[in-house]
């Protein structure tokens, strides 16, 4: 035997681990669905308060035509419940799941596994959106079948309209995420941003209502812009384009700042 034969051959190098698929995504789905199906509170009340704003408010709301056939119910109310739903759930219901992953290491032990912390964000980011479009499904339908409610001129304004909305909730829920240290702080500051986005977007009455500078800077905040879309969609008018950039740059605004502030651990 020579000592070119007795010279052990290099190692191949090892694999690499392969990065989870579809499959992995759609089982970390699943499980997301369920702790979110356990979260009692969590569940209905995105549907729950939404509906109960409906209900009190559409009675009268669905005989005052303003323009085109579309009525207060549509202009208004029914906007304003739909950014409620969205609000809620990318505000206040996403970002404390986030924060009790990372309060109990979730995200850390994660992060040295082929299944990215990142998996875990996309996974409650489709669970979260289902459950607010099945939120906006559910107001829509009694709206209509209850109330007479009518649908948007510009369809395709109003569902560009609702994505932007939730992409911007979502980015504001991000920064709530990244800033709370538990899923009791996330629920109590996601708690006050969605008041008060609501607050300066006219969830308690009119912006007309608040003094001038508020009211102005209701409406490029998030839930005002998404509301002042919808309204325009029913209307059948150009999407504004005061509220197109407002939630444009909440999405973009949002998304830096989270990714700048969020830690794993």
């Amino acid at each position: 035997m020579t000592a070119a034969q007795d010279t052990a051959s290099p190692a191949a190098p090892a694999p690499r681990p392969r990065r989870p698929g579809a499959r992995a995504l759609m089982m970390m789905v699943r499980a997301e669905g369920r702790m979110v199906a356990r979260d009692v509170a969590g569940l209905v009340t995105p549907f729950a308060l939404p509906l109960l704003i409906l209900l009190t408010s559409a009675a009268g709301a669905n005989r005052q035509e303003i323009v085109a056939g579309r009525t207060v119910l549509d202009l208004y109310v029914l906007p304003l419940v739909l950014v409620m739903v969205l609000a809620f759930v990318g505000v206040l219901n996403m970002p404390s799941f986030l924060a009790y992953y990372r309060k109990s290491g979730i995200l850390r032990r994660l992060a040295v596994t082929p299944a990215s912390p990142v998996l875990v964000l996309l996974a409650q980011t489709i669970v979260s959106a289902v459950q607010a479009a099945l939120g906006i499904l559910v107001a829509a339908a009694v709206a209509a079948l209850a109330f007479g409610a009518n649908p948007p001129l510009h369809l395709g304004s109003a569902l560009l309209a609702l994505a932007l909305t939730a992409a911007a909730m979502y980015a504001t829920g991000m920064i709530v995420a990244a800033v709370a240290p538990s899923p009791s702080a996330g629920t109590a500051i996601g708690l006050l941003g969605f008041l008060g986005l609501g607050a300066l977007g006219g969830m308690f009455g009119g912006r007309d209502s608040l003094p001038g500078p508020l009211a102005e800077i209701g409406a490029l905040l998030p839930f005002g812009a998404g509301v002042d879309a919808l309204a325009a969609a029913w209307a059948g008018q150009p999407f504004p384009g005061q509220a197109l950039a407002a939630l444009v740059g909440a999405v973009v605004v949002g998304t830096v700042v989270a990714g700048a502030l969020f830690r794993w651990e």
